[in-house]
C-alpha cells in the first residue's frame, strides 16, 4: 500500500498485479480494473477479498483506492462533487503511470455512480463498467442527504469514538472518527445536494459494457431497470435473490462469478478488434489506414 499524491490530494493507493498462468491473456492487453467504494465509512479495503483479488488471479491488473476524505486518503474541506472525483480518478490513474491505459470501473453503491460519471467524462478511456448497486435517481439523492444529515447531527460532539477506544474497538472507532470528520467538517453533504442526476439521454451515451448487479429487495433496482431501457450496451442487470442494498458483503461467490465473466467478455470484446487490425496491417504493408475499434457488447438488458 502506498500514499501517491495526485492533483492536490495524496490517494491511498493498493495495486494488484495480475497473477494468471503464463500461458494466459497478456495482461496489458486488458484494461486495467479500478475499483470505486461508497460513501463516508466505506474504503478500499471492501473490494480486497470479495473481488480485487480474484480478479487479479484471473489475469486483470488491479487498482483499488480510498476516494478523497475516506479511508487513509488526506481529507480537504472541500472536492466532494462528482466531477472532482472523476479529476482525483484519472489524476490519480496518470499519478501511477496508467493514464494511457483504458479502464474497466467497479463500482459499489455512490461508487457506481462516480464510475458512470467518469464513464460519460471520458469515453476514450473507459472500456466496461460494473455498477453494484448504483443509487442514479433525484430521489436517492435526497434521502442520502436526509441521512447524511442526521448522522452528521448525532456524531457531532460525540463520545462515541473515545468511547469505542476505550473498548479496544479500534477499527470502529476509526470509521466512526472518518465520517464525524467528512459529515461535520466538509461540504460532502451540501456537494452531495448539488449532485446532478442523470437522464436517459445520459444512458443512451454509454458506448461500453455495462453489468449491474442488484439485490432483489433493494430500492435501486427501478433506476437499474432505467439504465438498461436506455444504454444500448448493458449486457445484463443480475437480480441476486434474498437480498438488499448489500450485495457486496451477502452474496460474494454470485457477485464474483458475474462480474469475473462480464470482465472476460469485456476484455475479450475490446481485443479483438484490436488483434484483427493488426493482423491486417501486417498482411497489406500498402495499407496505411486504419479503422478505430469500437468496444460492442450484446445490446439489450438480459435480467436474471
Amino acid at each position: 500500500m502506498a500514499l501517491v499524491p495526485a492533483g492536490t490530494v495524496r490517494f491511498h493507493v493498493q495495486q494488484l498485479p495480475a497473477t494468471a498462468p503464463a500461458d494466459g491473456p497478456d495482461p496489458s492487453e486488458r484494461p486495467v480494473v479500478v475499483f470505486l467504494h461508497g460513501l463516508v465509512v466505506d474504503n478500499l479495503s471492501s473490494f480486497y477479498c470479495p473481488l480485487a483479488v480474484p480478479v487479479a488471479r484471473a489475469g486483470h491488473e488491479v487498482v483499488t483506492y480510498d476516494l478523497r476524505g475516506h479511508g487513509r486518503t488526506e481529507r480537504p474541506a472541500t472536492g466532494y462533487d462528482s466531477r472532482t472525483a472523476v479529476r482525483d480518478l484519472f489524476a490519480l490513474l496518470g499519478a501511477l503511470g496508467l493514464g494511457h491505459r483504458p479502464v474497466h470501473l467497479v463500482g459499489n453503491s455512490y461508487g457506481g455512480t462516480l464510475a458512470l460519471h467518469a464513464a460519460l467524462a471520458r469515453p476514450d478511456l473507459v472500456a466496461g463498467l460494473t455498477l453494484l448497486e448504483p443509487p442514479l435517481s433525484g430521489a436517492w439523492v435526497d434521502n442520502m442527504v436526509d441521512t447524511l444529515s442526521a448522522a452528521a447531527l448525532s456524531l457531532e460532539d460525540s463520545p462515541v469514538p473515545a468511547e469505542l477506544l476505550t473498548l479496544r474497538l479500534r477499527k470502529a472507532a476509526n470509521l466512526t472518527a472518518i465520517a464525524d470528520a467528512l459529515l461535520n467538517r466538509t461540504t460532502l453533504i451540501d456537494d452531495i445536494a448539488a449532485s446532478r442526476t442523470f437522464t436517459p439521454a445520459d444512458y443512451a451515451a454509454l458506448r461500453c459494457p455495462v453489468l449491474i448487479v442488484c439485490g432483489e429487495h433493494s430500492e435501486l433496482v427501478p433506476g437499474a431497470l432505467e439504465l438498461a431501457r436506455h444504454a444500448p450496451h448493458v449486457t445484463a442487470v443480475e437480480i441476486l435473490p434474498g437480498l438488499g442494498h448489500d450485495v457486496l458483503k451477502e452474496n460474494s461467490g454470485a457477485l464474483r462469478a458475474a462480474v469475473l465473466a462480464h470482465l472476460d467478455a469485456a476484455a475479450t470484446a475490446a481485443a479483438a478488434p484490436a488483434r484483427a487490425s493488426t493482423a491486417s496491417a501486417r498482411s497489406s504493408a500498402a495499407s496505411d489506414r486504419s479503422s478505430p475499434s469500437t468496444v460492442r457488447a450484446r445490446a439489450g438488458a438480459l435480467v436474471r
